[in-house]
């Protein structure tokens, strides 16, 4: 749970708006955070947590490790 919580504390450093995330087949998705907004740091350090960037039409932050129970 503490991980979760460090990415999307992460996230909201760059976005903080309503429903920024999606989960569909096992995938959690942040939606409303480019790659290019988020630094290098903080990009390594998502990556450590369980996030990629993901280049497909979804085009957003993707981690299958929070996607399901």
């Amino acid at each position: 749970m503490n991980d979760l919580i460090e990415a999307l504390s992460i996230f909201a450093k760059y976005k903080n708006t309503y429903a920024p995330t999606h989960c569909e087949h096992d995938v959690l998705y942040i939606m409303k955070v480019t790659k290019e907004e988020v630094s290098a740091e903080d990009q390594a350090r998502l990556d450590q947590l369980g996030f990629f960037w993901g280049e497909g039409p979804e085009g957003c932050w993707q981690s299958f490790r929070y996607g399901s129970a």
